[in-house]
């Protein structure tokens, strides 16, 4: 397999400046086909600009993003979305008042390319059922199909966004900041689950936790004001003093617990 064939992603020198400020400083991502990448760094690091950058929500100044082979980098959002490059939001993107069933079906329906034809029997729908039962049992939400998403947990609600973000069928799963504001209990379910759907597809989460990444991440790249600090396996970027330094301390705190 070629060198190129064994990354999904890469980026060449990507750079992003507002009026003068360098947000994302000349980073060289390359995100391995089949794993887990981990992006992460103290708040103010660039990790969310590089990562509006890679999904298209901003345009880089200068430097290239590499998709498959592809050169995307002035490419819209839709168009890597059709390309299987698939995003879930920091904050939790469900329709509250639709069942976890639907929402579910919803997704699939999208995938379907009926999104539109309202004049569609919702019984057109029966047939998406199996196939948004099997991506719920696979995010443990199966027994939770009948209830409408309001009633979910935070966590829960966040497992029901990864299940439509599958039922786009991505081949790059994007995950911002997936266990933002949970509890660790449910922090312990979002990462057993992100490990689990991780089996036949690549995903690039950003976390400012180390912690969080520990376990499921093959790969960490640590951004500190905008540029590549350290890059490894978690076993090596957490002893790397640079990234010590960068977190001011509270990485330490945050590593000890982190096994």
């Amino acid at each position: 397999m070629s060198d190129m064939a064994d990354y999904i992603l890469e980026t060449h020198d990507l750079t992003k400046e507002f009026k003068g400020f360098v947000a994302v400083n000349r980073v060289n991502l390359k995100v391995r086909r089949g794993s887990i990448h981990a992006l992460i760094g103290p708040n103010g690091a660039g990790k969310t600009t590089c990562f509006n950058l890679l999904t298209k929500f901003l345009t880089p100044t200068t430097g290239r993003i590499v998709y498959d082979g592809i050169d995307i980098t002035r490419e819209t959002s839709a168009h890597i979305a059709r390309r299987g490059v698939i995003r879930s939001f920091q904050i939790s993107a469900v329709f509250p008042h639709l069942t976890v069933l639907e929402n579910v079906r919803v997704a699939l329906q999208r995938q379907l390319g009926t999104s539109f034809h309202f004049w569609r029997p919702e019984r057109s729908l029966d047939a998406l059922n199996d196939r948004a039962m099997e991506l719920l049992a696979a995010v443990d939400l199966d027994k939770y199909a009948g209830l409408t998403a309001v009633e979910l947990s935070y966590g829960r609600k966040r497992a029901l966004e990864i299940a439509t973000t599958l039922a786009m069928e991505p081949k790059l799963m994007l995950l911002d900041e997936p266990t933002q504001g949970m509890g660790l209990e449910d922090v312990d379910r979002i990462k057993q689950l992100i490990k689990r759907v991780a089996a036949d597809r690549t995903v690039l989460m950003v976390e400012h936790n180390m912690s969080v990444v520990a376990s499921p991440a093959d790969t960490i790249t640590v951004l500190a004001r905008g540029a590549t600090l350290a890059e490894g396996p978690y076993a090596e970027v957490s002893k790397n003093p640079a990234v010590i330094e960068a977190y001011m301390g509270s990485a330490n705190v945050e590593l000890k617990g982190a096994h």
